[in-house]
This record gives C-alpha cells, sequence and structure tokens, in this order.
C-alpha cells in the first residue's frame, strides 16, 4: 500500500500562508535576477523591467521607480476592465517586486558577459515567475496589458505579449545595439522554458495506450504485478470493425521496462503506444500541483 500524503486543504489558512510564501520569494528572485545580470548588462528581455532597462539608460530613471509607474496604472486599469482576476496577489507584486528591485539595486553584477548574463539572468527570471505562477499569483506589468490588448481588439492573448515584448526588444535594439536585442530574445526563451520546468517540474513519467486481444491478462498483471491503475477506453479496430478497449496507463520512467516486458510476456503481438506526461496528479504520483 503506497503511503498517502497529507492534503492541504485549498483556501484554508496554512495554504494562502504557502502560497503568499511563494509569491514573496518570487519577487525577490526576479529582483535579484535583473538586477545581477540583466539589467547592469542592458539586457531588456521585454516586460516592464525591460522597459525600466531603457528609460536608466535614456533618462537615468530608477528601474523600481519606472516599474511602479508602469505596474500601478496597469493593475488599476485592469482591476476596471477585467474585473476578478486582477486579486490582491496582483497588486500585491506590482508594489513588492519594484521594492526588491529598489533594496537589491546595489548588489552588482556577478558577471560582465552578455551571454552568461543572459543566460542566468533568463533562469533566474523564470524560476520566479514559474514559482508566483505556482503561488496562483501575478506580476502584472505588460502581462496586464495584453490582456487588455486582448479585451478591447480581440487579437489574440499570446501574440499581444509577442507583440508587447517584441517592442520593447526592437526598442532595445536601438537604443543599445542589435546584439544586445539578439541577446534579449535568448532571454526571453530561456525565461520562457524555466518557466514551464518551475511549472511542470523534472519528473517526467509516462503514459502508455495498449491494444491487444488479451486485454484481461493484461488487465491483471498491470494491476497486481506492476501496481497500478489503469482506464479502459473504448476502441474500434479500424479495420476489422471489432469492439476492443484500449487500456491507458500511467507509469514512472522506471516502470516503463517492466511494464513492455509485462505486456510483452503476455501478448507478444499487443500494440504499445508510449508519450510523455509532464506533469501527473492523483493516487501514487504527487496529489498537488
Amino acid at each position: 500500500m503506497r503511503r498517502k500524503q497529507p492534503a492541504i486543504r485549498i483556501g484554508s489558512p496554512l495554504h494562502q500562508t504557502i502560497e503568499y510564501g511563494l509569491l514573496l520569494t518570487g519577487c525577490l528572485i526576479i529582483a535579484l535576477s535583473f538586477n545581477v545580470f540583466l539589467n547592469p548588462n542592458q539586457i531588456a528581455s521585454g516586460g516592464v523591467s525591460g522597459i525600466s532597462t531603457i528609460v536608466q539608460h535614456l533618462f537615468g530613471i530608477e528601474p523600481a521607480v519606472m516599474q511602479w509607474v508602469f505596474n500601478i496604472p496597469l493593475f488599476i486599469l485592469g482591476m476596471l476592465f477585467l474585473g476578478g482576476q486582477f486579486g490582491l496577489k496582483t497588486a500585491i507584486a506590482s508594489v513588492v517586486l519594484p521594492l526588491f528591485v529598489l533594496l537589491t539595486r546595489d548588489v552588482g553584477p556577478l558577471t560582465t558577459n552578455a551571454l552568461l548574463a543572459t543566460i542566468y539572468g533568463g533562469i533566474g527570471i523564470g524560476a520566479g515567475l514559474g514559482i508566483v505562477f505556482r503561488g496562483r499569483g501575478s506580476t502584472g506589468g505588460l502581462d496586464s496589458a495584453a490582456q487588455l490588448i486582448h479585451k478591447w481588439t480581440g487579437v489574440g492573448y499570446g501574440i499581444a505579449v509577442a507583440i508587447l515584448d517584441g517592442a520593447v526588444i526592437l526598442t532595445a535594439g536601438i537604443v543599445f545595439s542589435p546584439e544586445k536585442a539578439l541577446y534579449a530574445l535568448i532571454g526571453l526563451f530561456v525565461t520562457t522554458k524555466t518557466i514551464d520546468i518551475v511549472q511542470t517540474g523534472f519528473r517526467y513519467s509516462k503514459v502508455a495506450f495498449i491494444m491487444s486481444k488479451e486485454t484481461e491478462a493484461i488487465r491483471q498483471a498491470v494491476l497486481f504485478e506492476l501496481d497500478r491503475g489503469l482506464t479502459l477506453l473504448a476502441g474500434q479496430g479500424g479495420y476489422t470493425g471489432e469492439n476492443r478497449p484500449t487500456m491507458m496507463v500511467v507509469v514512472s520512467q522506471t516502470e516503463v521496462t517492466r511494464l513492455k516486458t509485462i505486456v510483452r510476456s503476455v501478448d507478444p503481438n499487443a500494440f504499445v503506444i508510449l508519450a510523455d506526461a509532464s506533469e501527473v496528479l492523483g493516487e501514487g504520483f504527487r496529489l498537488h500541483g
């Protein structure tokens, strides 16, 4: 029997404390990555932080001040026109993130190598944003602007984000240099991939779809030899027209070989499809996302 993990009830005081802790931790990581890697090397990889880097170079205005100037009005507009999705957490992040940027401004750069700064800055920003998202929060900024554009013009949200980030990076290419714009594109790509990793984790599982004439024998073997549950999906042979249930089984990476061995020993002619499952929640896997 697998030991069940204790559940933390959604909405409970402990759950709320964890979410706000994640929000603040993520904002701190973003601020440090901005001050240690991106801003000192003039890497403006989109967003309000990228705008603040450009404005600081042109006019000498403190980045935190510019981030407040953009974040707070965008949050207010979001509340007025988009409603409930702009809650307390977005309001906190809109104020706290620039505050952390201000408090950590004297930490100093860890590297003056633009490529290293781009990669590690992108990782840091992505990790911070991923942690904020896991706390069901948002940092606001140009994401709020993209949602407003989507509402007012009908342009897809993803396209609106790409347009706004692209405009920031293009401006950085004009203000700094085309090379800095290319670095910014790399940083944006690294940030996006890091967010995905933080959201889904490194623990990839496999989902197997098994089609066989020995459905019952394989079902018994998976349940009692592999100790995994499975789901029977209604299926029909495309050539024969016969009803043939398809078994869906989710297993960890370490169980893939055992599953294939079990299926092959029962029915050497079984048809098996294996695919990646980036995140699995439920009994036998993680109980919480």
